[in-house]
């Protein structure tokens, strides 16, 4: 990303926090619970990225929800105020794109994304609601370099996890991300499901769904970003921080054990 100035304020841009999917990997847990409200380590797994967001300066939040939204949304409200422990933050105000409620159903990750631009602006982060990534912080001269750019996405990428071994997209020196063709032994790493957006990504040529996903089309987001990547349009960063995809029950129950290890002491 290009180095700008200290005295150049970094941007105030708002978040889109993935929540909207069934969770099918998660049941019998998720049956009746959304996974971004399972517990990981003594509260939601979503406020984990709420509380980061707020203190990373994040002002507004947009929330997609499909199966049992009206969970998240009864939970959450339409503010949420950091816990007194976490340190004196102002409020994150909190706004739902409902896609059950629209549509009956969730509309992926590009899909989704269109759903929701209307209330996301021309830039803004990223990040699933199921992935426990307590270290991360959205920094502001992110956003500020990332603004700075002609990229159309910055993704954070992570070490391959066991049950992802292959990896997603390779990283080049440079920082930008690469869509591998098959067989190419250049290292592919996982996408963390961070990243910065620009809203133009959702706009021909690189997508053909109209603002606002009047007719709820669903489609993923990985077709999207190669593109971009073809294009050159795409930067990257490694991050080493502490990165869980809480996608089954066991690894939830691993999470958890660590905690109740580490409180016991």
């Amino acid at each position: 990303m290009p180095d700008l100035s200290a005295t150049t304020k970094p941007p105030t841009i708002p978040a889109l926090i993935l929540a909207a999917g069934r969770g099918e990997r998660m049941r019998p847990l998720t049956d009746s619970t959304p996974k971004p409200l399972l517990a990981v380590q003594g509260q939601p797994l979503l406020q984990w990225h709420l509380q980061a967001l707020a203190q990373a300066g994040v002002r507004r939040a947009v929330i997609n929800t499909a199966w049992l939204g009206e969970q998240i949304s009864s939970y959450f409200g339409a503010t949420f105020q950091a816990p007194s422990e976490v340190g004196d933050t102002p409020a994150l105000a909190l706004v739902y794109s409902r896609e059950q409620q629209d549509f009956g159903t969730a509309l992926e990750t590009a899909g989704g994304i269109a759903r929701a631009l209307p209330q996301l602006g021309d830039m803004f982060w990223l990040v699933a609601g199921d992935v426990f990534a307590p270290e991360f912080r959205f920094a502001p001269e992110a956003a500020q370099a990332f603004a700075a750019s002609n990229d159309l996405a910055h993704l954070w990428l992570v070490p391959n996890p066991t049950h992802h071994p292959k990896g997603d997209f390779g990283l080049s020196a440079q920082g930008r991300a690469l869509n591998l063709p098959e067989g190419d032994p250049t290292p592919r790493y996982t996408y963390s499901t961070i990243a910065l957006l620009r809203a133009e990504l959702f706009a021909p040529p690189w997508c053909n769904i109209p603002t606002g996903n009047p007719q709820g089309v669903a489609a993923p987001l990985a077709p999207l970003l190669r593109l971009a990547m073809d294009a050159g349009r795409v930067g990257a960063s490694l991050y080493h921080g502490a990165w869980t995809d809480v996608g089954t029950p066991e690894r939830l129950a691993q999470l958890n054990a660590r905690y109740r290890s580490v409180q016991s002491r």
